[in-house]
């Protein structure tokens, strides 16, 4: 457990009934977590399942289970589904599925215009009024581009203290781009994704939620420049959040080019990338340069960015195994983001359940989840073995796709077991089920 010493933990009737030394229970199944670390189950603020629609890249179902794999009990849904979840018809059908798949609690993500559009607002109440209780839109894929379709958005949520999560690029900065605007861009003669198409929406979103008063949260925040406006924001009280994902505080946009770069010294030592010009590097927001990657590491530490959230992006082999410009952005995250926050942040348990469970919780409204184990809470742990180490080979994912980008690297952690409401999930680091 969390800063405490070596103890036992009764789970019955879903809850964490006791904890301390040599605890028994007749008939009591016996996980041996001798050396494991308990944490509360981590939550992610930024799945895509895309069930309806897409189900050969990923269903609700495998989704689940890569997201238990990754130590996960809670995963929020994005709405870029087809049809997209911009009604109380599609997200209840996305909630129920996952509580048929009964791997992790899946709550979906409301679309903050119809269609995903940016032209007119979808069925907000509706959703939030739902049996899915909606209390996160985001037109993620999309900015929310019009000023005044957001205010009205960030007016609308207010009522039921909502959020807005919104994909912060300015679309008129970024017509065909490719990857960040960069030295390397330029080498490879690829049209750039500048920092400031992200900087700038912010910007305004943050003034736009302080005249409103209402809640904001920014997804994958990927620049330096970013984080200082989060700075600024956050000190005068604005009520924004934001995340980063594992990604963006490893890769580096040298990658593209074919060169072995990452911003951690451990994980380049053994390791060789895919290839230049291999999609499997191609994402929104792109990845950044190195002292992009140092700001938001310092960040996630000071707490200027809230949480980690993956992003996990499946996408069928036809839309990664193509030329770089046809390839659809995006890449896998859930069964390696422990790992990779264990690289970033280094064996500090607190603070990574901090990042990865106990605030993205809170911020998701999810108030079964976040909780340390401790007796009276709802068993929703994960056990970690820290010392373990494996080799990441993408056949071996539980998603349908295998986009990863960590693939053949060395990465530090392991799940032993994940357990939803006292029930396994995971144990000895396969799927129950």
């Amino acid at each position: 457990m969390l800063g405490a010493a070596p103890t036992d933990l009764l789970l019955r009737d879903g809850v964490v009934a006791e904890a301390g030394p040599g605890l028994s229970a007749p008939g009591a199944g016996v996980v041996d977590a001798d050396g494991l670390v308990a944490l509360p189950g981590l939550v992610d603020l930024h799945t895509h399942l895309r069930e309806p629609g897409r189900e050969d890249a990923e269903t609700v179902e495998t989704g689940s289970r890569a997201a238990a794999l990754g130590g996960y009990t809670a995963v929020c849904a994005m709405a870029n589904t087809s049809p997209v979840a911009d009604t109380a018809g599609v997200v209840e059908q996305v909630w129920r599925l996952g509580r048929e798949a009964g791997l992790v609690d899946v709550q979906p993500i409301g679309a903050v215009t119809v269609g995903l559009a940016g032209e007119r607002l979808a069925e907000l109440g509706a959703m939030a009024d739902s049996a899915a209780r909606v209390r996160i839109f985001s037109d993620d894929g999309h900015c929310v581009a019009d000023p005044r379709l957001m205010r009205r958005a960030l007016e609308y949520v207010k009522a039921f203290d909502g959020i807005i999560a919104q994909h912060a690029e300015e679309p008129r900065l970024t017509e065909g781009a490719q990857m960040h605007e960069g030295e390397v861009s330029a080498r490879l003669g690829l049209t750039g994704w500048p920092a400031v198409a992200e900087e700038a929406i912010i910007a305004r979103d943050v003034l736009l939620a302080e005249h409103v008063g209402s809640r904001l949260h920014v997804c994958h925040v990927s620049c330096a420049g970013s984080v200082e406006v989060l700075r600024q924001a956050k000190a005068r009280g604005v009520r924004v959040t934001a995340e980063v994902t594992p990604h963006h505080l490893l890769l580096t946009d040298a990658l593209v080019s074919g060169r072995s770069e990452l911003a951690s010294p451990a994980l380049a030592s053994n390791w060789s990338p895919a290839g230049a010009y291999d999609p499997v590097y191609k994402v929104n927001p792109p990845l950044r340069t190195a002292t992009d990657i140092a700001a938001l590491r310092a960040a996630l530490v000071d707490g200027v960015i809230d949480i980690i959230a993956t992003d996990h992006a499946p996408h069928a082999m036809e839309d990664k195994e193509c030329e770089w410009a046809y390839a659809r952005p995006g890449m896998l995250g859930l069964e390696t983001a422990l790992s990779i926050a264990l690289d970033v942040l280094g064996p500090e348990w607190d603070l990574i359940a901090e990042r990865m469970s106990r605030t993205p919780a809170r911020i998701a409204g999810l108030t079964e989840h976040g909780h340390d184990p401790a007796p009276g809470v709802p068993a929703n742990l994960t056990l970690v073995d820290p010392a373990a180490r494996r080799v990441i080979d993408p056949a071996e994912s539980a998603s349908r796709s295998r986009n990863t980008p960590y693939a053949r690297m060395t990465l530090p952690g392991r799940i032993v077991a994940t357990f939803l409401r006292g029930e396994a999930t995971v144990l000895d680091g396969k799927a129950v089920k």
